[in-house]
């Protein structure tokens, strides 16, 4: 499963309602990219949701 290392951001869970009201099991998967960032003066390969990147809490490598 995958998780944004920065916020922890994982997958949820919850149910599919359709017209007449029946409920299955469904889950919502967040927007995980891999990116080289520089962490802590390193480059590394971490895995970040997009808004984490939208956001500016990750500052790519250059």
């Amino acid at each position: 499963m995958a998780k944004c290392e920065i916020c922890g951001k994982g997958t949820s869970f919850g149910n599919k309602v359709s017209h007449s009201n029946r409920k299955t099991s469904r889950t919502w998967k967040p927007n995980i990219r891999k990116v080289r960032a520089n962490m802590n003066g390193t480059n590394k390969t971490v895995k970040v949701c997009s808004r984490c990147l939208r956001s500016g809490k990750v500052t790519r490598a250059v």
